[in-house]
């Protein structure tokens, strides 16, 4: 398994040389970082055979307030077939948070990309159908950003009769 581990990162190093801004896998995590604007090429690359990374495993946001980029969309991606996992990490600025959507390859990416736009405020083109999933259409900011304030009220809306 091991061997494994070292050759996807190897090969797409080699792949992709001027694409793979950083390969490592600490703690045994293989993990690539990669520009947004490469993000559907290479999982269009990584879904075919050998590799079959045919499984969307999660999809989430960091924030880091005080670091440039600020926010970092991560993906895990898992293989059947080679019963392998791999993380995506892609950095995105705090003035233009935005990605492509990836429902179009997986569909539970749906739920996941929607929760991530409700939360952080990330926005996914050619997303199907984006709009908040837990906090009501009235809700003002995103509430999982750091710079969120904790005690912020929130406008009153009509209870529907």
């Amino acid at each position: 398994m091991e061997e494994k581990k070292v050759k996807i990162l190897e090969e797409l190093k080699k792949t992709f040389p001027d694409k793979i801004k950083e390969a490592s896998a600490p703690f045994g995590d293989e993990t690539i970082v990669i520009d947004r604007d490469f993000l559907v090429i290479l999982v269009d690359f990584l879904r075919k055979k050998p590799h079959s990374y045919t499984m969307l495993l999660d999809l989430t946001c960091i924030d880091y307030m005080d670091r440039k980029p600020r926010f970092e969309i991560v993906f895990h991606l898992f293989s059947l077939s080679n019963n392998h996992r791999l993380r995506l990490k892609v950095p995105l600025p705090d003035e233009d948070p935005w990605i492509d959507s990836l429902t179009f390859i997986w569909k539970n990416a749906n739920w996941l990309e929607r929760e991530v736009f409700d939360m952080f405020g990330v926005e996914f083109r050619g997303h199907p159908d984006l709009r908040r999933i837990f906090m009501y259409d009235g809700f003002i900011g995103y509430p999982l950003r750091k710079d969120y304030p904790l005690r912020k009220r929130q406008p009153r809306i009509r209870l529907r009769k």
